[in-house]
């Protein structure tokens, strides 16, 4: 199937994920493949979930701050789901409506690993509200960054509330984002975290290139 045959494409733009533990490098490479879109005559949106939007940003320091403390499992999935509606009707539907490459750093994937099976809530019920929360927009492509939590966490330096948790809570998250992509490879790419950041990046661009309308066809 070539991209623009695929069912997801129904908007201008593109709109790219990145996901992966704690440590993976998700911030560095979405920030090399903004610079990199928009040196080939692409707009580019950079962002992240939480924290997105002004009121993600809020939403962020409750959902991070160590200060928190314990939140129940529904009441984080629910405050992350509040974040993604916001930012998917601020931000990424009107970007992507003009022409823009939206990346961003996180996004429903990172729910049903860290909401779903590292909280252990039900996926089956979980996945319906963030389907929701986001309008069922999905990324045309996930780059999934792989990495042991054991090293990601050592990376991550001061822990934040999710950083914090055990590290059983760390490799359940790790093992549904690969599940996740073994289940979709056309809209994913898993790629090893331990690699060289423009190494990383050299792989990104050579998966995203087929969905740029533009670019098809050239030298990534």
């Amino acid at each position: 199937m070539q991209p623009s045959d695929d069912p997801l494409v129904t908007e201008v733009g593109v709109f790219v994920a990145f996901e992966g533990g704690e440590g993976s490098g998700k911030s560095t490479q979405s920030r090399l493949l903004a610079s990199w879109v928009e040196s080939r005559g692409h707009t580019a949106l950079l962002t992240r979930e939480p924290g997105g939007t002004e009121v993600g940003a809020r939403l962020r320091s409750i959902l991070l701050d160590p200060a928190t403390g314990d939140l129940s499992p529904r009441t984080e999935a629910l405050i992350y789901a509040a974040d993604k509606a916001e930012h998917v009707d601020t931000m990424i539907l009107p970007a992507l409506a003009d022409g823009s490459v939206v990346i961003t750093d996180r996004y429903v994937d990172s729910t049903l690993a860290y909401q779903g099976a590292g909280r252990a809530l039900h996926v089956g019920e979980l996945e319906p509200l963030a389907r929701w929360a986001t309008a069922d927009l999905r990324p045309h492509l996930t780059v999934v960054l792989d990495v042991d939590p054991r090293v990601g966490l050592a990376r991550a330096g001061e822990p934040d509330r999710i950083e914090g948790e055990p590290i059983e809570f760390h490799d359940r998250v790790r093992r549904h984002f690969l599940d996740l992509a073994d289940a979709d490879p056309e809209h994913y790419v898993v790629l090893d975290a331990d690699e060289a950041p423009e190494a990383i990046h050299e792989r990104v661009r050579a998966a995203l290139l087929p969905w740029l309308p533009q670019a098809r066809g050239a030298q990534a």
